[in-house]
């Protein structure tokens, strides 16, 4: 019987059996092509990429390698414990890290527009917080404070980087990077 069944799915040609072995390979290249690019980014910008701490700790444990050898294994086991990841949704979240990304050029523009506006008047900040009731309003109030008190004083503006930094982390997108289930779409 298990050989009928065998004969009838070779006569059915509309059979999907999954990616080629080629693709498969294509498919693994492109990760270890993207943690070989991981792997020249800065420890900050790394952190931003949202890896898993596996993925993370080997790159690391790249960048102290030397030999040609040791490397290309390492990348090969980096793609590997890449494999349940979305090679777009990495890729996407290396350029939100490095800048590269129109998204992350129009969230770097928005923050620091609204920065300004709430240095300067109270009314954005009203705004700001109504529309976005999640926000640590204290903490919101008391960085707009200080940014307003070290321009009054021309001292260096830290309040008003820590408040485009907290601005940027509350409105950036969160990235999923781990590719969907098929199986779990059904």
């Amino acid at each position: 019987m298990r050989q009928e069944q065998i004969y009838e799915d070779e006569d059915d040609e509309d059979v999907y059996r999954g990616p080629s072995k080629s693709q498969l390979k294509r498919e693994q290249q492109a990760l270890q092509d993207l943690g070989r690019e991981m792997t020249k980014l800065g420890d900050d910008q790394l952190k931003r990429v949202g890896l898993p701490e596996d993925v993370y700790v080997e790159i690391v444990e790249f960048r102290r390698m030397r030999s040609f050898g040791a490397q290309r294994r390492q990348l090969q086991l980096i793609g590997k414990k890449m494999r349940d990841m979305d090679a777009a949704a990495v890729r996407e979240a290396i350029d939100r890290a490095t800048g590269e990304s129109r998204a992350a050029v129009a969230l770097l523009h928005r923050c620091e527009t609204l920065r300004d506006q709430m240095i300067a008047g109270d009314e954005a900040l009203t705004k700001f917080i109504n529309e976005h009731p999640e926000a640590d309003i204290p903490r919101l109030r008391t960085l707009v404070r200080a940014a307003r008190k070290e321009r009054e004083l021309q001292k260096a503006p830290k309040s008003a980087r820590e408040l485009y930094r907290y601005l940027h982390d509350l409105l950036e997108e969160p990235l999923n990077l781990f590719a969907e289930d098929e199986d779990a779409e059904e």
